[in-house]
């Protein structure tokens, strides 16, 4: 009889599976890009839909509550599903997000008075919120290094289809049918999404309950606490920004301030100065974000008022950059190397050099004796260039955080992306009333906005070397002491399936 072997038994280490699509993760990866495809359409589409339903629904008046409610909700729900994802997984988040999503479709969709669909819409913006966040932390726990930029790459292609069609199919419903269609017809797609990615939740809960669930930060009740602040400051924001007075001015001083004292605790400890570590991403994401969409929102705008276009041909640019952010998302999903940590900052990096050509491009454009199509190529530009770098951003977060705050890291994320942006358009829709008012005139106002937000895509580009930690300037090796470190690639689910 061979006597037992004194060595113990190694047993086989999980690997990573190869393409986002192989079989650990094939479900986890369908249901992802089909919840961010809805939430998308869904973001698409309720700006052509919208103006009919008031009329319907005899609420003109509440019209813009139906964006603000559904921004305000959808950052408690970022931070709401981080606190959630950080203590109990993704799993419960991503759950009452979808039943959430779906309720605030239905009720939308019902409405019989312009107060319920505000209502619905505000039920949609907390059922979106608790999704992304969640969906962020999934990416981090169920896909290893190598899988993330071509996931992320994917995701973005998730929402060129809808950029490209969704008001178009939201405007022709609304013609020819009925606008409740564009709530109503995505509900069974919202359960579809949910019975795809609903396998894979059951096993990262059983993989999450062996981690330690110590949470940092402020306690449950002090986050919600700040989310309310910071929502209600964007709120007042965008108030002031869309109708600029005297005395909103004062009110935008009192949203700024709300802003500020909410996202102190929310965002992770030198995210104003972009610290090396997890704090770099978040500010890189709030910079680009601003930047892009701050000259976003008036672009069309610029084209209508400086040459005269149509508003078809207005809005061309905004379409062609869906489609270069999404060949920037694909081309930084080439680089699966894990610890890359020069060129995945490199990436961002040339993203921000993209953004900020494209911005001073369209602030050219404004000029009446520059061509408008001059606007057409730097805006596809730009796209390109967001696309590089808002992927890459989200890859370099998730590798720096940890498994304890994995949650309230990408809420962190999400929330910069939003409040900048609000902050940047609230400039955007001054600018244009002062023009409006004969204060500036509409030149002064657009080339005003392109300029300064070259200058911020320009900071971005300049800081973006603080997204790599000292660890990596010095041999480039994994920084799995900052917030604990990513897992080992795939280990979750490759371990339950």
């Amino acid at each position: 009889m061979t006597p037992p072997s004194a060595e113990p038994t190694v047993p086989p280490q999980p690997t990573e599976p190869r393409t986002i699509f192989a079989a650990p993760v094939r479900a986890t990866s369908t249901g992802i890009l089909v919840l961010i495809t809805l939430i998308a359409f869904e973001a698409m589409a309720v700006s052509a839909a919208l103006p009919t339903a008031a009329r319907e629904l005899h609420g003109l008046g509440g019209y813009g509550w139906a964006f603000t409610g559904f921004l305000v909700a959808n950052i408690v729900g970022m931070v709401v599903s981080g606190q959630l994802s950080d203590r109990r997984g993704a799993a419960p988040p991503l759950v009452v997000g979808l039943a959430a999503f779906l309720a605030g479709l239905l009720l939308a969709g019902t409405a019989a008075t312009m107060a319920l669909l505000v209502a619905g819409r505000v039920v949609q913006g907390l059922g979106a919120g608790l999704m992304i966040t969640a969906i962020y932390v999934v990416i981090g726990q169920a896909y290893g290094e190598r899988l993330r930029p071509p996931l992320f790459a994917a995701i973005s292609s998730a929402w060129v289809v809808p950029s490209l069609v969704g008001p178009l199919v939201s405007g022709a419903l609304a013609e020819h049918a009925s606008w409740r269609l564009v709530f109503l017809g995505l509900a069974p797609f919202i359960v579809l999404g949910g019975i795809l990615v609903l396998p894979s939740l059951r096993a990262l809960h059983r993989a999450e309950a062996r981690r330690d669930g110590a949470q940092r930060g402020p306690s449950a009740a002090d986050r919600l606490l700040r989310a309310l602040t910071v929502a209600g400051g964007v709120a007042l924001l965008e108030a002031a920004g869309q109708h600029p007075s005297v005395l909103l001015a004062a009110v935008a001083v009192v949203g700024l301030a709300a802003v500020w004292w909410g996202l102190r605790r929310l965002l992770p400890p030198g995210t104003a100065v972009a610290r090396p570590g997890v704090a770099a991403p978040v500010a890189l994401r709030g910079l680009l974000a601003g930047a892009f969409f701050g000259v976003e929102s008036i672009l069309p705008l610029s084209l209508t008022v400086q040459h005269g276009f149509t508003p078809t041909a207005a809005g061309l640019p905004l379409a062609a950059s869906g489609i270069s952010w999404a060949v920037g998302s694909w081309w930084q999903g080439r680089d699966r190397d894990e610890r890359g940590h020069r060129r995945r900052v490199a990436l961002v990096r040339a993203g921000f050099g993209f953004v900020a050509l494209g911005t001073l491009g369209v602030a050219i454009a404004a000029v009446p004796a520059v061509p408008g199509w001059f606007a057409y190529p730097a805006w596809l530009i730009s796209g390109l260039g967001a696309g590089l770098a808002m992927s890459s951003v989200g890859i370099l977060l998730l590798r720096y955080t940890s498994d304890a705050t994995r949650g309230a890291d990408s809420a962190a994320l999400q929330l910069a992306d939003a409040t900048a942006s609000a902050l940047t358009t609230g400039v955007a829709g001054v600018l244009v009333a002062a023009a409006a008012r004969d204060v500036i005139g509409y030149t002064g106002a657009f080339v005003t906005l392109g300029v300064l937000m070259c200058a911020v895509a320009g900071l971005g580009a300049a800081v973006a070397g603080r997204a790599r930690p000292a660890a990596a300037a010095a041999g480039d090796a994994a920084p799995a002491g900052q917030r604990g470190g990513p897992r080992p690639p795939g280990a979750e689910l490759a371990a339950t399936s």
